[in-house]
């Protein structure tokens, strides 16, 4: 098997892993080639989908690092892309394709490593977690959590290799997504004041879901080390009505919170309901606003003194930063592991954009980075 970054990033680009389909192949190129090299590999199967994770580990017995990413990628629908997304192309310093800078050169690097590290004493493991379904939520780590936790134990360090162009992100906010049910009542537009319009039922809502933003960007917590410095509350598809003479009596809009360490999303949650009940009641009886959450993920805030951000900075040869995506780091934090974000590509200049691509520099500055770390376990 070939070991070279970019001979494995051209592997893993070949493989259509796009959230809505399975993972698979993919996997089974991942499992093998760290088979083949000594690891011990787990596969996380997903209970109800064609797609798995998985962890693997090679040396002793030891607290050791967690080398973290996903296999998924974005869609490539409604873009236009100038050449093929699912093939890796190269033009000067760039080399294209879905999944180059988010994140699978971050893959590509960690495999690299694998099989150095394959060729080494090791003093203490070198551990790799890959994820599935990152990119519509998390979902996947979430569902892994319970069979990975026992198996990774409690490393030293863990870095998930998320695109922040070789910076380490000490920092992330939280995310909520919700779904709010909106109940009307029908009737003839004709007679329409006669009726509740859950379109204009749920055009209060929005408005009060604009309150709380105004509240918390006025009165709430602020980190201005983030670009938008305090929690936000954004409001994304708002749908409802069948015919332009029936008064609505349905709607439906998605939202979500993205939140600072510093606010609790469960009161934030609590206040959305609380909106949420308002705003039925001044409609009475006949309007209902039901608000369910569909899916969330933690933030990250490592400290800045933690001893994982030294290391990690003297590893990358950067200074630390916080981001405004976010990932799957809160997870391996909230298992007291100290964890931070660092991998090639741009997420703002490159990442789920048409054409996407990475700067051939950053994939060497990674292969920096995890031989550094190499050296330091062995």
């Amino acid at each position: 098997m070939t070991t070279s970054t970019e001979d494995i990033l051209a592997r893993l680009i070949a493989f259509d892993t796009v959230s809505a389909k399975s993972n698979l192949p993919l996997i089974d190129y991942v499992e093998d080639f760290l088979t083949q090299r000594g690891f011990c590999v787990t596969r996380i199967a997903d209970p109800d989908a064609p797609k798995a994770g998985l962890y693997a580990e090679i040396g002793p017995k030891a607290a050791g690092v967690l080398l973290s990413a996903h296999s998924d990628v974005v869609p490539v629908e409604g873009q236009v892309w100038t050449r093929d997304p699912f093939r890796l192309t190269q033009d000067g310093d760039r080399l294209y394709g879905r999944g180059t800078a988010d994140m699978k050169g971050f893959v590509a690097a960690m495999l690299r490593a694998a099989d150095a590290a394959s060729h080494l004493a090791l003093k203490e493991p070198l551990k790799l977690a890959l994820s599935y379904d990152e990119e519509v939520g998390c979902l996947g780590i979430a569902q892994m959590l319970e069979r990975l936790t026992p198996l990774i134990g409690t490393p030293r360090m863990a870095v998930v290799g998320e695109p922040t162009e070789m910076q380490v992100a000490i920092g992330h906010k939280g995310k909520r997504a919700y779904r709010a049910t909106i109940r009307g009542e029908a009737g003839h537009s004709a007679m329409a004041p006669q009726f509740v319009n859950a379109l204009n039922v749920a055009a209060d809502f929005v408005k009060a879901l604009q309150d709380i933003q105004t509240n918390l960007a006025q009165t709430g917590a602020q980190d201005v080390a983030y670009d938008v410095p305090y929690s936000t509350v954004h409001v994304g598809m708002l749908s409802g009505g069948r015919a332009l003479n029936i008064v609505p009596d349905h709607a439906e809009m998605t939202f979500e919170i993205r939140h600072l360490a510093q606010d609790d999303p469960d009161i934030l949650e609590q206040q959305i309901k609380d909106a949420a009940t308002r705003v039925a009641m001044a409609y009475g009886p006949r309007a209902g606003i039901e608000v369910e959450r569909l899916w969330s993920y933690p933030g990250l805030d490592t400290p800045q003194g933690a001893p994982v951000v030294a290391e990690a900075q003297r590893l990358a040869g950067t200074n630390s930063t916080k981001v405004a995506f976010g990932t799957e780091a809160g997870f391996f934090d909230a298992l007291g592991i100290p964890t931070v974000v660092c991998g090639p590509g741009s997420m703002s200049g490159q990442g789920h954009k048409a054409d996407e691509f990475i700067f051939r520099s950053q994939l060497r500055a990674c292969d920096t980075l995890l031989d550094r770390l190499l050296h330091s376990i062995c």
